[in-house]
């Protein structure tokens, strides 16, 4: 099974430690965040990871395989030239995941959570584009669903702001659910990415394409997510 952990980000939450290395290598109960990730995904049985690359490129590299890969086959998409966002990261990655027809995940490294990952790969549809990990907190920003949870819109509380491909939408008919970060993904996806730009926003692009390609919400009861974005997270206690 294939996955892509996003570790390209400069990571400008966490300085001054980002100064010197990159925030997949940023400490949390002593261990840095890759290897919180890395270790999860292997043990759920993903054996080929790819990790996108940008902010000290090489301290990832090198830390990988100074561990082995932790088990798995490990590949780099390189994006020291260009940091592409989360939606292009995916998209410059295409090379190394697209062979096949089995759904990709895709892992932010900087959550730690959870989540069981067996459960995830099943909440995903054959015919679906994507599944997404949602849940009940609270934000400023979420994803609006439908009541088949499928993806229709996009909103800002704290702004008003509403973003849908249906004009009019009504967000207080949706469910509002916050996004954690993690993906399931068909390989179908990537001809639907090819005319977009060299960078651009996940977040943008299942919006986009959710009029005519399911993006379906997944949310696990009892779920325990961290997003470790500042300094004063990196304290905390893994959920397990």
């Amino acid at each position: 099974m294939k996955a892509l952990i996003f570790a390209a980000g400069l990571g400008t939450r966490l300085k001054p430690l980002t100064d010197t290395m990159p925030k997949a290598l940023v400490p949390v109960s002593g261990k840095p965040l890759l290897q919180h990730v890395m270790e999860k995904l292997v043990t759920a049985g993903y054996d080929e990871i790819v990790i996108n690359v940008h902010h000290f490129a090489d301290m990832i590299r090198d830390f990988v395989a100074a561990n082995e890969g932790f088990g798995a086959r490990v590949s780099f998409s390189d994006e020291t030239d260009l940091l592409r966002e989360t939606g292009g990261g995916i998209r410059h990655a295409e090379p190394l995941l697209a062979d096949g027809t089995e759904p990709f995940l895709v892992h932010n490294v900087d959550i730690l959570s959870n989540l069981d990952l067996a459960w995830f790969r099943a909440q995903h549809h054959a015919g679906d584009l994507a599944t997404i990990l949602v849940s009940d907190r609270e934000t400023s920003r979420y994803f609006l669903f439908d009541e088949d949870g499928l993806l229709v819109g996009w909103t800002n509380i704290a702004t008003g702001e509403v973003r849908s491909p249906w004009p009019g939408i009504d967000p207080d008919r949706c469910t509002r659910l916050a996004f954690a970060g993690i993906h399931c993904i068909s390989p179908a996806i990537f001809p639907l990415m090819h005319p977009w730009p060299e960078k651009f926003s996940i977040v943008d692009f299942y919006l986009d394409v959710c009029r005519t390609h399911a993006v379906r919400a997944a949310v696990m009861p009892g779920l325990e997510i961290h997003d470790v974005g500042k300094l004063s997270e990196l304290n905390l206690t893994i959920p397990s």
